[in-house]
């Protein structure tokens, strides 16, 4: 299951932003409560053409694309050192897979800042050199193991000499994402579960007087956004406290609020697109009158890949996938006037986009797109 961290400093509006993402109702608490068992949902990743599907096939069961959002502790200064929750915290954040780094922009009398400051910049770099520090420790200790070896094999030597060039590179304060490394080299890496490698999407937490041209001082927000665009990560701005509110509203009642403060997609949506995409994941469907299911791959896994997602018989008896784009299926079955329902739609599909000269017939090595609609066809 794919994992996505969110981390930053105590009290910077991580509970928030988690049950903005997930509506699950974790504690949110004006102090730093010591907690180190984090909060964790499984989350439907909102997919307007899944959404479509369902509503043509009226499937027994419906199987949305989902991603694990683990709600952390926060991560205090020193912590690489031991301070606040140290190491166990430090431990979770190797589990995950991406990182949602929150960064507080609010000001509130009632939270105090444990810097004391609202300074957004300064609290993301308190947050990475963290990082950076736990990931110099790892290279440390493994690189002690392979000087106590009285003999090492020529993988083990290359592996040492990898790694001292990443101590030096880490010893600047540069995390590794900004290491030139070969895929193959990030492979050999991978058991490391390095923190400074993983994605990371950070989100400015705001409040509703941050928001539209009315916001009289957009400077810290701006001045760290173009920061993090030069360091070529992603960031995105979400009203925390407002959008955990509006969810107890009725439909309706939460686009009214959003038109106001000029927001156009909830920021729970904007955070789960932003961190599928930030993990290099797409979708693909299958779909039928049982089940319309969305799959999850990395972008740039094949045929068979997707075959395996599915069962793995279907990837050791691969044949050939039967392939068109959701947006030609809509296509097709738009001109075969299908009713929601209609028992055609889940028996002729497939046959109506080969009639319509949509559907390809794809081998192994297909790499598979975001959309796509597959069936495959195998023999054991």
């Amino acid at each position: 299951m794919l994992k996505c961290g969110i981390v930053g400093l105590p009290l910077c509006g991580k509970s928030t932003v988690f049950n903005v993402i997930t509506r699950a109702g974790a504690e949110v608490k004006p102090y730093a409560s010591g907690k180190t068992e984090p909060n964790r949902a499984l989350v439907s990743v909102p997919d307007k053409r899944f959404d479509r599907l369902v509503e043509i096939f009226e499937p027994k069961k419906a199987t949305p694309a989902t991603v694990e959002f683990v709600d952390l502790a926060g991560l205090s200064r020193d912590a690489s050192r031991g301070a606040g929750l140290g190491n166990s915290f430090l431990s979770f954040v190797s589990e995950s897979d991406a990182l949602l780094h929150v960064v507080r922009l609010f000001e509130n009398p009632d939270v105090p800042h444990p810097e004391e400051s609202i300074d957004p910049l300064r609290d993301w770099r308190i947050v990475e050199v963290e990082l950076i520090c736990r990931d110099l420790g790892v290279v440390a200790n493994r690189l002690d193991r392979l000087a106590a070896k009285k003999k090492i094999t020529p993988a083990e030597t290359a592996e040492g000499e990898l790694l001292k060039k990443l101590q030096d590179h880490l010893m600047e304060e540069r995390p590794l994402r900004e290491y030139d490394l070969t895929d193959e080299q990030k492979r050999a890496l991978s058991g490391f579960a390095f923190l400074t490698l993983k994605p990371e999407l950070v989100v400015l937490n705001l409040d509703e007087t941050q928001t539209g041209d009315g916001w009289p001082d957009a400077s810290q927000a701006e001045e760290l956004e173009a920061f993090l665009r030069e360091k070529g990560l992603e960031s995105v701005r979400v009203f925390g406290s407002l959008e955990m509110d509006l969810a107890e509203l009725s439909p309706d009642e939460q686009r009214e609020f959003m038109k106001d403060l000029a927001i156009e997609e909830p920021g729970r949506d904007r955070m789960i697109h932003r961190a599928f995409a930030i993990l290099g994941l797409i979708s693909f469907f299958t779909s039928g009158k049982d089940e319309v299911r969305a799959w999850t791959l990395h972008r740039g896994d094949n045929a068979v890949d997707a075959a395996g997602a599915i069962h793995s018989d279907l990837a050791r008896g691969f044949i050939r996938a039967q392939v068109v784009t959701y947006e030609d299926f809509i296509q097709s079955w738009a001109q075969g006037a299908w009713a929601p329902g209609d028992p055609k739609a889940g028996g002729v599909s497939m046959a109506a986009c080969r009639d319509r000269g949509v559907l390809r017939l794809e081998g192994k090595e297909y790499p598979v797109q975001d959309g796509d609609m597959i069936e495959i066809r195998f023999n054991v």
